[in-house]
């Protein structure tokens, strides 16, 4: 059995004893962790941070003081039915971060690795983030939402529920979004519009510069032409040549189209 001392634990912490945390783990004073929560090597809770019942969070992961990581989802349909949050590894959540518990028997809210959540950020039940992710402070998402991979949230913005965010997009601050956000496009404003590529973050991935030029091209026929979306759609098929990037892109606005009022996770 493992003590608090070998576990560099501040004597002020309460910890519950069903948690499940590594010998490497690291707990300020004033800290609070609940049952059935798991902590992965080399994570540290900073001063005063809680982390709730049924939550998980993995290697090498930092948790800021005031942060509230597992609460009970904002939503009227839960009932206290047992559901989880699952943090992955080298995940950095700032101050005052919360970050929720899902609704639905079983149901997980889940982030993946290398993600930054800055100061005030909220997370809503049953969201699922991908992988390096930035979300800036006072970002608000609300529940049900997709966020896929390399994603870079401007501060104080909105996301309605059910909306997806697509790989590599990038949302403008104090935008509010209501509706789906394609891969590697930019959105800004009140509501947001897709108002250009986002160049940058395509290249800080490593996608190639024809494949860029691909992009660009696709996002021209769909929001710089006189073309409806379908037409679009068929046009890029036909005069684009076919990359990774370019299909995902086309499935993602098709997946929209299946949904409602814009949203591909209502589908």
């Amino acid at each position: 059995m493992i003590t608090v001392a070998e576990l560099r634990i501040h004597p002020s912490a309460v910890i519950h004893t069903s948690a499940d945390i590594d010998s490497t783990v690291e707990i300020g004073p004033f800290c609070f962790v609940g049952e059935n929560v798991t902590l992965g090597p080399g994570t540290r809770v900073h001063a005063g941070a809680h982390i709730l019942k049924n939550t998980r969070i993995g290697r090498n992961c930092h948790v800021f003081t005031g942060a509230v990581i597992g609460g009970p989802p904002q939503d009227h349909k839960y009932r206290n039915e047992e559901t989880y949050v699952e943090i992955g590894d080298e995940n950095i959540l700032r101050e005052c971060v919360t970050i929720h518990r899902a609704t639905g028997e079983g149901q997980v809210t889940r982030i993946g690795n290398g993600n930054m959540v800055m100061a005030y950020a909220h997370i809503g039940h049953n969201c699922h983030i991908g992988d390096r992710v930035t979300i800036a402070s006072y970002v608000g998402i609300s529940g049900h939402v997709t966020v896929e991979d390399g994603v870079n949230f401007g501060g104080s913005s909105g996301v309605h529920q059910f909306c997806r965010i697509g790989t590599l997009a990038m949302v403008g601050g104090m935008s509010g979004i209501n509706k789906d956000v394609p891969p590697y496009m930019t959105a800004t404003g009140l509501p947001a519009q897709v108002i250009d590529v986002n160049v940058r973050g395509l290249r800080r991935a490593g996608v190639p510069a024809k494949t860029r030029g691909d992009v660009r091209s696709a996002y021209k026929l769909l929001y710089r032409s006189n073309l409806n979306q379908s037409q679009a759609l068929e046009a890029i098929e036909e005069e684009i040549d076919s990359s990774p990037e370019l299909e995902h892109l086309l499935d993602f606005i098709r997946n929209t189209r299946a949904g409602t009022n814009g949203r591909g996770n209502t589908a």
